[in-house]
């Protein structure tokens, strides 16, 4: 009875809302398909327990910040450390010629070189309206346009459609005539609206191997719905209500080495399917019930939008919650379960941060298992959610301090934690071309949910991917001066700029609340891009490199740039665009490829990379990635987009 007590709580704040002047009812869900018969969940809190705690280790908090596109200056030393993260054999650091850089060998291949740089990052307004809060996020290959997309249930966003016709509101004879989904270019700003019919909100996708969107899952008539996006100068939407199995409202989608995805979780669903082919449906009996998610949801849920990795063993890493486990998608079974994570909830309303660490390839690559690793950053207590939205008055209490790190590959491996240089909740985590990862979004205090957060934290936070066995560490970059709380996002750009968007607090779009709703689009350069650091962009040559490629294979990229190249600080990796929403970034994915030759000055200035492709679609899922030349830790100018295919 107590769980029946907390979840009709839960519910009640979401049936009326206000929105722009009128109240209205949430329609009800989708009863095309019976819902699970008695979920309500555990009657307690889960509690912490079983996990390895290695820490607090307190990072360095240096919050000083160097003003605008000043620019910073550079340390000058070459580390030669020729071990692996988490072996404390290194070299001697010796002092070289103003190269105005630091390198150091790295996993594998390796080199990770990084630019050493006071250069705190600088912040650019892009576009004042985009139309749309970007509740989900996107860049789509080819024609670097950025997908962005909020709820229909809103019935009104900042942008209304060209002209006819408009959207019948579900149950109803009103029309909507506003815009739910856009399109933008991400170097001209320029707009194009898309038109939908089926709800998104809290929606997930996932790339193709073609480059197409592939989304799943939404509110009420959205709930089952798969819908498709094409890469055209005049696509749209293709909707395919009741093709899923159950409703997916914040689940989690993710791409499977041979291409397939598999859609986890969402509210009332602790299941699991795989998405179908386009045009055909999948029925009750193609779901598959999944246990754990009915093991980890506290009364306030905490496990929804799970965080879901396709290991490069070809097993799938599911956190949610404060819990993991390795599942078999072939055989459908959990083969592993890691041990707990503790200090607090994750995931959906916790709203904690996660991504795959960059997986690091040698050239001529023969190892049995490529080491692959997660990074877990902020959260909330478990009863974050009920303190805040369900409490009067509201109690806010502060967000998880810490990131825990763990090897997915290992059987025994233990989450090594260490803490950041403060709280954060509701924010995301991009991995940068360079293998490092930008924290950014979010607040610092509270829950996700309508008006559940407060103090949001404006400074993004660099944390080092490092493999010289001292330690990562943070770096404190400029703070923006837009909050950017619940329903933020981003998305990596090919000229290694971060776009940031989104950002609504509120069931509606509101210009008087505390924090309104906000449609600007903004651009951060982060630290590599230093003016003073401009010198090391190389320029990839498209129509002299391989950009359509077979796993294993071995192919060229030509670069263009200033000056001798010297090849050990050299590093060439590819990155799967995320579908982002709600701090989480599905198949986010950088792989650092192997180089196995360097041709010099095949023409002045001009020098041929020879890579091998990952051996197989464990390693990269086949599709659409950005390859990104790095030269002293600075990204080339414009990265390329390669296909990788079996």
């Amino acid at each position: 009875m107590a769980s029946l007590f907390w979840r009709g709580l839960i519910i009640l704040p979401l049936l009326f809302v206000y929105v722009n002047g009128e109240h209205f009812v949430y329609p009800k869900r989708h009863t095309g398909k019976a819902e699970l018969a008695g979920y309500k969940g555990p009657d307690s809190l889960a509690v912490d327990g079983g996990g390895f705690y290695s820490g607090p280790l307190i990072a360095d908090d240096d919050g000083s910040t160097a003003d605008g596109n000043a620019g910073g200056t550079t340390e000058v030393k070459v580390e030669n450390l020729g071990k692996a993260d988490g072996d404390n054999t290194n070299g001697n650091a010796n002092s070289v010629e103003s190269t105005q850089v630091a390198a150091k060998n790295g996993i594998g291949n390796g080199n990770i070189v990084e630019a050493k740089t006071t250069f705190k990052g600088s912040w650019e307004l892009f576009v004042e309206n985009a139309g749309v809060s970007a509740m989900h996020l996107i860049l789509l290959p080819k024609i670097n346009q950025a997908l962005m997309f909020d709820a229909t249930v809103w019935k009104i966003s900042k942008m209304k459609l060209p002209g006819p016709p408009c959207r019948r509101v579900e149950g109803t004879n009103k029309e909507d005539c506003y815009v739910h989904s856009i399109l933008m270019d991400v170097e001209t700003g320029k707009i194009r609206p898309l038109r939908l019919n089926y709800d998104t909100w809290c929606s997930s996708g996932a790339l193709d191997i073609n480059g197409r969107l592939v989304s799943t899952g939404g509110y009420n008539n959205g709930s089952d719905t798969v819908r498709i996006l094409d890469l055209c100068d005049t696509c749209g939407w293709e909707e395919y209500p009741g093709a899923l199995g159950n409703g997916r409202w914040y689940a989690t989608q993710v791409t499977l080495g041979d291409g397939r995805f598999m859609v986890f979780g969402g509210r009332d669903f602790p299941t699991y399917e795989f998405v179908p082919p386009q045009g055909q449906k999948n029925t009750r009996k193609d779901v598959i019930d999944f246990n754990f998610l009915v093991e980890t949801h506290d009364p306030v849920e905490n496990n929804l939008y799970p965080f879901v990795y396709l290991s490069t063993d070809g097993n799938v890493f599911i956190f949610a919650n404060n819990r993991s486990v390795l599942l078999n998608p072939n055989t459908q079974t959990i083969i592993h379960e890691f041990p707990v994570l503790p200090n607090g909830a994750r995931n959906y309303p916790a709203s904690g941060s996660a991504c795959l660490l960059p997986i690091m390839l040698k050239p001529n690559e023969d190892r049995r298992v490529i080491p692959a690793e997660v990074l877990i950053c902020g959260g909330a207590s478990h009863d974050a959610y009920a303190k805040a939205d369900l409490q009067r008055p509201k109690v806010f209490l502060p967000g998880n301090t810490d990131c825990a790190r763990l090897d997915i590959t290992k059987r025994n491996g233990k989450w090594k934690i260490i803490n950041m240089p403060s709280a954060r909740l509701l924010g995301d985590m991009v991995v940068l071309p360079t293998g490092d990862v930008l924290i950014v979004n979010g607040a610092k205090t509270g829950s996700a949910g309508w008006d559940d957060a407060r103090e949001p934290n404006l400074n993004p936070v660099l944390y080092k991917f490092q493999t010289d066995g001292t330690g990562s560490k943070f770096d404190v970059l400029n703070p923006s001066n837009i909050p950017r709380m619940y329903h933020s996002s981003f998305a990596l750009l090919p000229d290694a700029k971060i776009l940031i968007a989104g950002s609504n607090t509120n069931p509606g779009y509101f210009d008087d609340a505390l924090f309104p709703t906000e449609v600007r689009v903004e651009k951060f350069s982060p630290h590599y891009l230093d003016p003073n650091l401009a010198m090391f962009r190389q320029e990839i040559i498209v129509e002299k490199s391989n950009n359509q490629v077979k796993y294993g294979q071995k192919f060229t990229v030509q670069i263009r740039g200033n000056g001798e190249i010297d090849q050990q600080k050299l590093q060439v990796t590819v990155y799967s665009p995320p579908f982002v929403t709600h701090g989480i970034s599905m198949n986010q994915r950088l792989i650092q490829l192997g180089i196995v030759e360097f041709n010099k000055n095949v023409a002045p200035n001009t020098n041929n990379i020879v890579l091998q492709a990952p051996m197989n679609g464990n390693i990269a899922p086949p599709g659409y990635y950005m390859l990104f030349v790095n030269y002293n830790g600075v990204p080339c100018r414009q990265s390329m987009w390669v296909q990788f295919l079996p």
